[in-house]
């Protein structure tokens, strides 16, 4: 395709791209926050935290991409100018956020399969139970939040989420700072005296920030003009319907499976490795933190090129859908390759910039040797699935990402990283066994959904142009 299309369909993608990715720097800037504060304040909270993280995002990450099913949906009715049936599913995504949030937070509240898995120390284990506990609650309201989010990038109005986002890390930082070290401040009354609580201050903070975020998300829809012509203010919130529940949970679930796989077979990738012990798994968190922060670049492009995709798709025009489609993915790579070459080159100044613990910094400078390849394909695979679920089409990806990440990514970096057949050679036994897996993982699941993807857009511009036949 030529380059001026190219340019064309950049210029389109890019205002819609660069608040998401704001927004959501500032969402992993909590992950930040955490993983630096509680590197500098104890190792053993940081293994928590490792750990803890890993459960709270496997969770978290499942279901909220059950409820961002509201995007693609929202974004073919808003394409075809049917604002209040795009209103209504903003309420029925609601309905579903808290239908999940029972779920999430049992899970979160009684964390032992995941304790199983990892194999923490008793003082590790308890650390663990303490963040995570406090993250049950807050849970709903980021689920809610995520309904809000999900609708207002499919209206093309994702500014206002990622003004939100960025007042909440504005809060979490020194209420962060506060839980983590603690304060004993001197006053007429006598010493005001917050106990440290290390990796639970996180949590605690976490929670508290993401009810403050969803409560000014209220107070924006309640008092902005924009939302009145999707009938968000007519009668309250909308009871359950059955038929609009069950076509978001018809492509939900899919998604929320796909991307549970892709974040498990990441996450449980900490639970192995903290078998090995605490300074890998510290090690890991950083550079699971640091890929996760590049991650941010191709999930904005993503998450712009599905809106104008879905909504070219509800305009009924299938070959603008199909252009803006395979810019986007083409625009995603290109960038990944630049960020992980520079991060490449610039880890270890990268490394020190979260800790000094020497020990730990090398234990995770070998795994970033991976960056450029890991970052690449996974910038491609995001692009391919989003595109994929703006065409309401998630099945097919869930099986190829339970195929790669699974199979492929965490069984064979199972195998590889504890030398179960005897043939791994010490360079590649421990953390770097799973990230070498993790990056086949990901780069056969980049292969295997573009390549879908290629053949949905052709089948899509064929059945476009040729209906009658197609219909036969």
């Amino acid at each position: 395709m030529s380059t001026p299309r190219l340019r064309h369909s950049a210029r389109a993608i890019a205002p819609l791209a660069w608040p998401v990715f704001i927004g959501q720097v500032s969402v992993l800037a909590f992950s930040t926050v955490d993983t630096v504060m509680a590197a500098r304040y104890d190792a053993l909270d940081l293994a928590a935290l490792a750990i803890g993280g890993s459960a709270y995002i496997t969770v978290f990450v499942g279901l909220m991409g059950v409820v961002l099913a509201v995007g693609p949906i929202t974004g073919q009715v808003f394409g075809a100018g049917r604002l209040h049936d795009a209103g209504r599913q903003l309420h029925q995504a609601i309905w579903l956020a808290l239908g999940l949030s029972v779920i999430g937070c049992a899970l979160l509240a009684f964390p032992d399969p995941f304790l199983a898995i990892a194999q923490a120390s008793p003082a590790v284990e308890a650390k663990v139970r303490g963040y995570l506990g406090a993250l049950a609650f807050a849970l709903p309201t980021a689920l809610l939040f995520t309904a809000f989010r999900g609708f207002n990038v499919a209206v093309s109005r994702p500014r206002i989420v990622m003004a939100l986002q960025l007042g909440a890390l504005a809060a979490k930082v020194p209420l962060n700072a506060l839980l983590v070290f603690g304060l004993a401040l001197p006053t007429p009354l006598g010493t005001l005296e917050i106990p440290a609580l290390g990796a639970p201050g996180c949590g605690i903070a976490t929670a508290i920030v993401m009810a403050l975020q969803l409560l000014v998300a209220w107070q924006v829809v309640r008092r902005d003009a924009f939302y009145r012509r999707f009938g968000l203010h007519e009668g309250g919130l909308a009871r359950p319907h059955r038929k609009s529940l069950a076509e978001l949970l018809r492509l939900g679930i899919p998604m929320g499976l796909s991307i549970g796989i892709e974040v498990s077979g990441f996450t449980f990738m900490a639970f192995f490795i903290s078998r090995i012990g605490a300074t890998p798994v510290a090690g890991h968190q950083i550079a699971v933190n640091m890929v996760s922060l590049m991650y941010m670049m191709p999930l904005a492009i993503a998450n712009a090129t599905a809106t104008l995709v879905a909504q070219h798709v509800g305009a009924g025009d299938p070959h603008a859908a199909r252009r803006i489609g395979w810019h986007g993915l083409q625009i995603g790579v290109l960038i990944a390759a630049a960020m992980g070459a520079g991060v490449y080159l610039l880890r270890e100044p990268l490394l020190h910039a979260y800790t000094h613990d020497a020990v730990i910094i090398a234990a995770a400078m070998p795994l970033l040797g991976w960056v450029m390849l890991f970052h690449v394909a996974d910038a491609a695979q995001t692009m391919a699935g989003f595109v994929l679920r703006a065409y309401r089409i998630a099945v097919v990806p869930m099986l190829i990402y339970a195929l790669a990440v699974w199979g492929v990514g965490l069984g064979g970096g199972y195998v590889v990283a504890f030398d179960t057949l005897g043939i791994t050679p010490p360079g590649l036994q421990g953390a770097r066994g799973f990230w070498s897996a993790a990056t086949a993982g990901l780069t056969v699941t980049a292969f295997a959904l573009c390549g879908f993807l290629l053949w949905v857009l052709r089948m899509q511009t064929r059945t476009a142009d040729h209906p009658r036949r197609t219909n036969q």
